[in-house]
């Protein structure tokens, strides 16, 4: 399996594009390959938990994080297309605060290692999107947290198409970055 992986901003959010082979009948490739995925980045992880949501056009989700038991995550776009985030939110970083914004879609194939460390979250930009992650620990509802989608602290971009993305109340209601629990 041939990964390219492509850097971002933030150093240890990474974009993972695989090899695929296609022809007239459709396509193949390797979503995850344990071997692949460390010789590639570097990264040694075990994953412990796959997740898989569906969501309508101008859902937003996130900003997430666990706070303790804290979730690696690698993501990707098997139905659709979403702007995904990372945010940086270890006090410890020079990157403190500071966020990356990556189109994720069923045609480009792209997946996006976010780290441990580091706030997460989606707008759907398709009808409806599947987004697939992959978690280096086990959801913990007691651990976790949000940051607001929309603190100007941090200036998440996101490509909203007029009007207020359609949210859960506890995103709606998130901590400013200021405020929130974050990894030191």
């Amino acid at each position: 399996m041939s990964l390219t992986v492509i850097p971002t901003a933030l150093p240890e959010v990474l974009i993972i594009e695989p090899k695929v082979f296609g022809d007239a009948r459709g396509f193949f490739f390797e979503s995850y390959n344990e071997r692949a995925f460390e010789e590639a980045t570097g990264i040694k992880r075990s994953f412990v938990q796959d997740n898989h949501s569906r969501s309508a056009r101008n859902v937003l989700r996130g900003l997430h994080y666990q706070i303790q038991n804290p979730q690696g995550k690698l993501v990707r776009v098997t139905a659709g297309e979403v702007f995904d985030v990372a945010v940086d939110i270890r006090r410890s970083s020079p990157n403190f605060g500071k966020w990356v914004g990556v189109s994720l879609s069923a045609e480009n194939k792209r997946q996006l290692w976010i780290p441990e460390g580091f706030a997460h979250g989606f707008l759907v930009l398709s009808e409806t999107a599947d987004f697939l992650y992959k978690t280096t620990d086990y959801w913990f509802p007691e651990h976790e947290r949000a940051v607001l989608w929309n603190d100007p602290a941090i200036g998440v971009q996101w490509p909203l198409n007029g009007g207020e993305p359609v949210m859960a109340e506890k995103d709606r209601g998130a901590h400013l970055l200021r405020e929130a629990d974050c990894y030191e």
